[in-house]
């Protein structure tokens, strides 16, 4: 009996603790978003990995190259059947359109990819994804890169986390800020998971939503899901990280070198963002209008079967020859035809729409833009440029940074990847030179620069909306009660008794406001009858204090909680001896609350 009780006090503790400490409540809600994220990257990885082989190996008979920590399946190939890609992405274009244009027309506008799904969904949809959408499209992703799509695992593992931190929210009936916090904390799970990097998958989820800030209040949540969603997952696939890489140092010499790199990084994340926008919207958009969604994504994935046929290396999220680039395995013009077709061939996968995600991609691009740079340098300067593999990974870092204004996650992730600090300089420095280059360049299209910008915090500015609105729209007007300075307490009483006012203005021998007298300070002189005749408002006023109609509401908050009056006399703008009327604090609250409401109406 006594052990239960004890167990017993310890539930009823930590339920207190729950209810009552913040940070531990959000330590037990990010650990669950974790767990439940966590094996939701399991399924959802070996869903596309089992696919890949089955699609890509058996069927296509194709052998591509893969890391060793994402071979889940190994066999000899097939016979060879290039045919079957185009057949096949022909074949889940024709199942992605119908299921859009059947279940969830709404997804076409939803952004670039998941992850943008996920942060017009934080802005705009007050932290709700609804569950069918992001179960299909995280299973409709899986048939697209199993079939050889150029498309990322990363943004539909991170809408999937996004869309149960949502769910669980909903399912505890918290406020729409908190909802918010746990889309942030389930795509922080599903990303740091995915991409086996804990840390930088949480600073990403929350910093990738704005150009310029990040979300602070979603730190110890993304954290924690992100630390529980990967221990789960390397407990089925291992902690080894994506990519099998040596260990690198910088040396101070190749700084210039870095400086090219970041421009270079720059000018194709341009490049990548424009072909991209081009793709979708002038060539895509224009064809679904004439044949339809359905067909259009045929005609996508048909596109896209084609080149990979010709060009193997495009399909799917290419992390083998990522690899291969690091390890200094690709030559130059390889690495130049890989990365212009990855443009194309990304651009029509998801430009088509097809569900996948654009940051494999990202790095993928970025990382051979790098690894450019590390060869050409490395053949000029060999006695400086030593490992030229490094450029590879920073400019992985770098690119994404740049188009997706996520200078911290980006960074951290490669320190994460590459197991050590070796890079760290340059990777600021590259990553810092990139987002000021490509500051015209947007990757996400439902990004917002910065928290004053998001309707998510909208009412963290409405105190600037009282600068907007001002106290002749908001004063009673009407005979106010003006005292003398040198009226006595005896005729004071008599001008009490008959007046509800509580603040009483006090005019000097000029007509001038010279004080206010508020009620509570005649109370304490009320029954002194000797000093009826001897005390006069003068001794018992306070500091002056005025406002003008023309004056706004966020001047008369700072004039309340300057002087603690309740009530502040209105003056003429053309005669500061003539009293308006009276604006009450009452009337500034009002006003705010009516503000908060009718911003709150415009952005459900």
């Amino acid at each position: 009996m006594r052990m239960i009780r004890r167990y017993v006090r310890l539930w009823k503790d930590i339920v207190r603790s729950y209810r009552k400490v913040s940070s531990f409540r959000w330590l037990i809600l990010g650990v669950v978003v974790g767990i439940l994220s966590g094996f939701a990257s399991v399924l959802f990885f070996l869903g596309v990995e089992a696919g890949k082989h089955l699609c890509l190996n058996v069927w296509a008979g194709l052998s591509l190259p893969a890391p060793e920590a994402e071979e889940v399946f190994h066999s000899v190939p097939g016979t060879y059947r290039p045919w079957v890609l185009p057949l096949a992405l022909t074949v889940v274009g024709l199942f992605t359109g119908f299921m859009i244009k059947r279940f969830f027309p709404e997804t076409l506008y939803s952004g670039t990819d998941g992850t943008d799904a996920t942060i017009k969904a934080f802005h705009q949809q007050n932290g709700r994804i609804k569950p069918r959408i992001w179960i299909a499209r995280t299973c409709l992703a899986i048939l697209t890169i199993s079939a050889g799509g150029s498309a990322g695992r990363e943004g539909p593992i991170t809408q999937a986390g996004a869309g149960i931190g949502s769910w669980v929210a909903d399912k505890l009936g918290m406020s729409t800020r908190e909802r918010r916090i746990m889309l942030l904390a389930g795509a922080a799970g599903g990303l740091g998971a995915i991409f086996r990097a804990p840390l930088g998958g949480a600073l990403t989820a929350i910093e990738v939503i704005y150009n310029e800030d990040f979300e602070a209040e979603a730190v110890l949540p993304s954290v924690l899901s992100s630390v529980v969603s990967y221990t789960i997952f390397t407990m089925f696939f291992g902690t080894a990280p994506i990519l099998t890489i040596p260990t690198f140092h910088f040396n101070p010499l190749e700084i210039g070198f870095y400086v090219a790199l970041a421009v270079v990084c720059s000018i194709s994340g341009w490049l990548y963002v424009q072909t991209f926008r081009f793709v979708k919207y002038s060539v895509f958009f224009k064809l679904r209008e004439r044949v339809g969604i359905v067909w259009g994504l045929a005609i996508g994935g048909l596109c896209m079967g084609l080149l990979g046929m010709v060009f193997p290396q495009l399909l799917t999220g290419g992390y083998g020859w990522l690899e291969m680039a690091v390890l200094g395995q690709l030559p130059i013009l390889m690495m130049l035809a890989i990365f212009i077709g990855k443009i194309v061939a990304t651009s029509v996968t998801l430009g088509s729409g097809f569900s996948g995600g654009m940051f494999a991609p990202a790095l993928f691009v970025g990382g051979l833009s790098g690894g450019m740079v590390g060869k050409l340098s490395a053949m000029y300067f060999p006695n400086v440029v030593t490992q030229p593999g490094g450029y590879v990974l920073v400019g992985m870092a770098a690119f994404f940074a740049g188009v997706a204004k996520a200078p911290i996650g980006p960074l951290i992730m490669v320190c994460e990847l590459t197991q050590g600090y070796g890079l760290l300089a340059p990777l600021m420095l590259s990553s810092a030179l990139c987002i000021i280059l490509t500051r015209k360049s947007k990757l996400y299209e439902n990004q917002v620069d910065n928290k004053f910008e998001s309707p998510a915090h909208i009412e963290d500015a409405t105190i600037n909306i009282l600068e907007e609105m001002h106290v002749g729209d908001h004063y009673k007007t009407g005979r106010v009660t003006v005292l003398e300075e040198g009226m006595t307490l005896k005729a004071l009483l008599d001008i009490v008794a008959n007046t509800n006012n509580m603040y009483f203005p006090v005019r000097g021998a000029d007509d001038h406001i010279t004080g206010i007298l508020p009620l509570q300070d005649i109370r304490k002189v009320l029954f002194e009858d000797c000093l009826m005749e001897l005390i006069v408002v003068r001794d018992l006023m306070r500091r002056p204090i005025s406002l003008h109609p023309q004056d706004n509401l966020y001047k008369a908050l700072l004039a309340f909680v300057d002087t603690n009056y309740g009530e502040i006399p209105v003056l003429s703008p053309d005669d500061d001896t003539e009293v308006m009327g009276i604006l009450n604090r009452e009337d500034v609250f009002k006003a705010y609350s009516k503000a908060i409401k009718e911003i709150r109406q415009n952005n459900l």
